[in-house]
């Protein structure tokens, strides 16, 4: 990969997807993608959301709002599923893990999506993939 960061719509599915293959060409163990900092209007607390590829596993943290709306996500993703929940005692969230069996285009497709309606990100949001 030659480019790390995308600010529209068209450069992030592009920078997704890509970071996807390449996740999975090298069979590292995550691919990051991260939300800058500046563009993070969700009031979410001190770090902006975020999103992991492992393998076939999209993990993400949510409240129990973005929790709702992830669920009504996937309903148009039916190849996606959630396999675990976990709510940590000392967080204030739940972690969630996805198995996206899918390729890389699609799998590009619901992170943007997920930005946008899970995390209520506005459409010119920068996000960095930041581990592949």
């Amino acid at each position: 990969m030659t480019r790390f960061d995308a600010a529209t719509e068209s450069e992030r599915l592009a920078l997704f997807a890509d970071g996807a293959a390449a996740h999975r060409a090298r069979s590292s163990d995550v691919m990051t993608v991260d939300v800058d900092p500046d563009s993070d209007v969700t009031d979410g607390g001190e770090v902006p959301p975020w999103i992991q590829l492992a393998g076939t596993e999209l993990v993400m943290d949510c409240t129990d709002d973005e929790l709702e709306r992830l669920t009504d996500l996937l309903s148009e993703f039916p190849e996606f599923r959630i396999d675990e929940l976990v709510t940590p005692e000392e967080a204030e969230g739940t972690n969630a893990v996805v198995t996206a069996r899918s390729d890389a285009n699609r799998v590009a497709g619901f992170i943007e999506r997920a930005f946008r309606e899970v995390y209520g990100l506005d459409e010119t949001y920068k996000a960095w993939v930041t581990a592949v």
